[in-house]
């Protein structure tokens, strides 16, 4: 098993530190990077809303978006991955808030 790498990634305005093994570091920050992109998105279609809400309605869209669609950025398998990696994330941020 090789060791973890220690990155941090930010969603909706936080940072979390999270470990990762180094084969994986590209996919979870694409991940990241397409969430990102989510938020601003629909920042500019629903102004007004706390960040929060445009954190959830981006993992909503994302997680509810034919795999045949994703599938183009990411592999199916990546895309679960950093998908459990980020609901860990959002659990932990959520409930230390």
């Amino acid at each position: 098993m090789e060791e973890l790498i220690p990155i941090t990634i930010t969603i909706g305005d936080r940072s979390y530190r999270i470990k990762v093994e180094p084969q994986h570091e590209e996919t979870v920050r694409k991940t990241v990077r397409f969430i990102y992109d989510k938020v601003q998105e629909f920042k500019q279609q629903f102004a007004g809303k706390d960040m929060q809400d445009y954190v959830a309605m981006a993992l909503i869209w994302f997680a509810t978006q034919n795999a045949q669609q994703v599938q183009g950025q990411l592999l199916d398998a990546e895309l679960a991955e950093g998908f459990e990696r980020l609901h860990q994330l959002l659990d932990k941020g959520l409930m230390g808030a």
